[in-house]
C-alpha cells in the first residue's frame, strides 16, 4: 500500500465511508427537512442511546424519582447513522447537529436564576480582571507585541468592553477595566481590525456589515448601506 500524502489545501471531494459516513461532514446546517416531533410533557429529549445521551436520561430519571414532577418528558429517537441530526427541526434545536437536545416547551420566556446569572458573572468579571491586570503590564495581550492572542481574544472581551456583545457591557460595568478599555480602542485603530470585524458580519450599523468579501474592494462598495441604497 502506498504512503498518502495529504494535499496542501483540503477538500471534501468523496465521502468518508464506513459506519459513520452519514455524520461526518465538514458543514454545518440542514441537510433535509423534517420537523421534530412533540409530545406532551414540557421536556422534549431528542436524543440517541450513547453516552452522551444517556447522561441525560440519567438525571432526568434521577429527579423524577426524587419526586420532581418538572422533569417529565418525552424522548424520541435521533439516530444518527441515519443522518437524523442534520434534519431542519433537529438543527433548529441544536445548530450543532450533536444529540442530545433538550427543549424547554413549559413557557414562552427562559427563566431567569439568580445563582446561574450570578455564578457566570462572576467567571467573565474575573477574566476581565485577568485581562485588566495583565495589560497593565504590557501593551497587548502577549506582551508588547501584536500578536494571534491579541486576535482571538478581541472578539470577544474588546467586543465587550466597547459594548457590543450582547448587550452586557453595562451590566457587567465593562467601562471599569481601564486598561482592558484602552486595549480595545488599539485594537480598534486598527484598518485590519476594523475590516475584519465587518466581515460576513448582519448586524450593527448598515456601514458595518459586509456580508460576503470576494475582493478587497468590497470594502468600500458593498457595505449593506451601500447595497441598500442601490436596491
Amino acid at each position: 500500500m502506498s504512503e498518502y500524502v495529504p494535499p496542501k489545501v483540503w477538500s471534501w471531494n468523496k465521502a468518508s465511508g464506513g459506519r459513520f459516513a452519514n455524520i461526518n461532514r465538514p458543514i454545518a446546517g440542514p441537510t433535509h427537512d423534517k420537523e421534530l416531533p412533540v409530545g406532551r410533557h414540557p421536556l422534549q429529549l431528542y436524543s440517541l442511546g450513547t453516552p452522551n445521551g444517556v447522561k441525560v436520561t440519567v438525571m432526568l430519571e434521577e429527579l423524577l424519582a426524587l419526586g420532581h414532577r418538572g422533569a417529565e418528558y418525552d424522548a424520541w429517537l435521533i439516530n444518527i447513522g441515519n443522518g437524523e441530526q442534520f434534519g431542519s427541526g433537529f438543527v433548529a434545536a441544536n445548530p450543532n447537529s450533536k444529540i442530545p437536545a433538550l427543549v424547554d416547551r413549559s413557557g414562552a420566556t427562559p427563566q431567569k436564576i439568580e445563582y446561574a446569572i450570578d455564578r457566570y458573572t462572576m467567571e467573565v468579571k474575573r477574566q476581565l480582571d485577568v485581562l485588566d491586570r495583565r495589560l497593565a503590564e504590557s501593551e497587548y495581550i502577549a506582551g508588547n507585541t501584536y500578536t494571534i492572542a491579541d486576535m482571538a481574544i478581541f472578539p470577544w472581551y474588546g467586543w465587550l468592553a466597547k459594548g457590543w456583545l450582547y448587550g452586557g457591557g453595562e451590566f457587567l460595568s465593562a467601562q471599569d477595566y481601564k486598561n482592558v478599555q484602552r486595549w480595545a480602542d488599539t485594537l480598534l485603530a486598527r484598518p485590519t481590525v476594523k475590516r475584519g470585524s465587518m466581515v460576513n458580519r448582519t448586524y450593527g450599523d448598515p456601514s458595518s456589515q459586509l456580508h460576503e468579501r470576494h475582493d478587497a474592494s468590497d470594502f468600500d462598495t458593498k457595505t449593506q448601506d451601500k447595497l441598500l441604497a442601490k436596491s
